[in-house]
């Protein structure tokens, strides 16, 4: 069948099949695929969608478009992919505390999208981190320490790299079997035992209403099962700033706070916890949620999920010594100030889009592809909702490169926080899952509502 009968099958409403993908996958890697014929397919799918089946073939085609990993390992590979959201570091701290119990955690991650923060630029602020290693050197880092977080190589599902570039000039970003099939292509690739998928969902996630992230988590989990990979996800609140930083070499260093055993925002300490206690269990590492995370809690107290970030820094040629040393080793700002509050009150809710918009004005997010980072900048000290403050007291601390840059963010941050007489109520971490969306249950069995995790945190930030 001709490519332009495949677009307009899809055009027409009409399902695809596996062979009618596969043509439309190889012609995008191989470039023999012109840019319009691959954005009038993209578009064809934005309007009318596809179902799990197609949805499965295509993730399918993209995956096997490349080198797909294979590894001879004592424990299981694991991974964890976040759908985007502010002050999001979470990946910092669970890649080494999941190779610290045993598994292993080959962790492809991403730059930042819109005003949602990337974790490789946080790498990248770290003095000689290579973030794109060849296929090879991550395999033996992954062998040797447990854990490395690296790009996307150009061999693993490279037809999605190039639809992605077409899509993200031609308004089809927003499907989502196409950004299911973009996701998983390269989990898939990777070799995966298990996945867990941390779906963000409020005012400074991708996807901010209950619904779509639903919508988005039912299609990744399902097409997952689907592909032969067991994967779960947590909806995770994303109406604040996930810990008190956000910008790439301030998230570190709260990161890095963390590995160290140093009081933390309970809410990060929370949700690193209950994704490993997720993965853990899949993995079958151990029986149940409860007893995985008092493993996962162990290996951060004890002090050797610091060591495996570490051994991983180095291995991939950054310094021995970052626990330690962060404040000597990682950038810093020449201009802090602080966002005083006009009144004294309760934070009773973020805009919190405007709080990562505000970190890609500093200089700490792209508004093109071609943009150069400043590591230095971002938002530090930021309150969550709940928290008391008093008039003049910091909501956030900005740090600039220049007077200027701090003026222009300071008055966009004073709309950002709305107080309140009194406390509002505490905002849920985790929205359910199973209890609403049956499918989430494994194939053959009945799905049971899935607890709710207990709070985990060591330090709860005050009230």
């Amino acid at each position: 069948m001709l490519v332009q009968e495949i677009i307009a099958r899809k055009r027409d409403r009409l399902k695809l099949n596996a062979d009618q993908l596969r043509t439309i996958v190889g012609g995008i890697a191989s470039a023999d695929l012109p840019d319009a014929q691959a954005a009038a397919f993209a578009m064809a799918v934005v309007l009318n969608g596809m179902d799990r089946e197609e949805t499965v073939a295509l993730t399918l085609a993209m995956r096997d478009s490349g080198r797909t990993l294979a590894w001879d390992l004592p424990g299981p590979v694991v991974d964890k992919h976040s759908t985007g959201g502010v002050g999001d570091k979470v990946s910092l701290v669970l890649a080494p505390v999941l190779a610290a119990c045993g598994a292993f955690v080959p962790m492809i991650s991403g730059r930042g999208l819109g005003h949602t923060g990337g974790t490789l630029d946080k790498l990248e602020a770290i003095p000689g981190y290579h973030v794109r290693p060849d296929l090879s050197r991550l395999q033996q880092v992954v062998g040797e320490v447990g854990c490395a977080i690296i790009g996307a190589s150009d061999d693993l599902a490279p037809a999605d790299r190039r639809l992605y570039a077409i899509r993200d000039v031609t308004a089809t970003v927003e499907s989502v079997p196409l950004i299911t099939a973009s996701i998983l292509a390269k989990k898939l690739a990777a070799g995966l035992d298990a996945l867990v998928m941390d779906v963000k969902v409020g005012s400074g996630a991708f996807l901010p209403s209950l619904g779509a992230a639903r919508e988005l988590a039912t299609s990744l989990t399902e097409v997952g099962e689907g592909a032969g990979l067991d994967c779960r996800a947590l909806l995770t609140d994303m109406n604040q700033c996930l810990g008190t930083t956000a910008g790439n070499a301030l998230e570190v260093k709260e990161a890095l706070a963390m590995l160290a055993g140093e009081p933390v925002d309970w809410r990060l300490d929370e949700v690193v916890v209950a994704l490993a206690a997720t993965v853990l269990v899949q993995a079958g590492i151990d029986g149940d949620e409860n007893a995985a995370a008092e493993r996962a809690q162990a290996a951060l107290s004890s002090g050797a999920a610091a060591e495996r970030f570490e051994r991983m820094v180095q291995a991939l040629g950054g310094p021995v010594d970052l626990v330690r040393n962060a404040e000597r080793l990682l950038p810093a700002a020449s201009v802090v100030r602080e966002v005083p509050a006009n009144a004294a009150g309760f934070v009773a809710g973020i805009d919190v889009r405007a709080l990562g918009w505000t970190v890609v004005e500093l200089g700490g997010g792209r508004r093109s592809a071609e943009q150069r980072i400043d590591p230095a900048v971002g938002l530090s000290d930021v309150l969550g909702i709940g928290d008391r403050v008093e008039a003049g007291q910091a909501l956030a601390c900005i740090h600039a490169r220049s007077e200027a840059d701090a003026e222009v963010a300071l008055a966009r941050l004073a709309k950002a926080f709305v107080l309140a007489e009194e406390a509002p109520p505490a905002p849920d971490l985790f929205k359910p899952l199973e209890a609403e969306n049956p499918s989430f249950a494994k194939p053959g069995e009945t799905a049971t509502p899935r607890p709710v995790p207990r709070r985990f945190g060591r330090t709860r930030r005050g009230r």
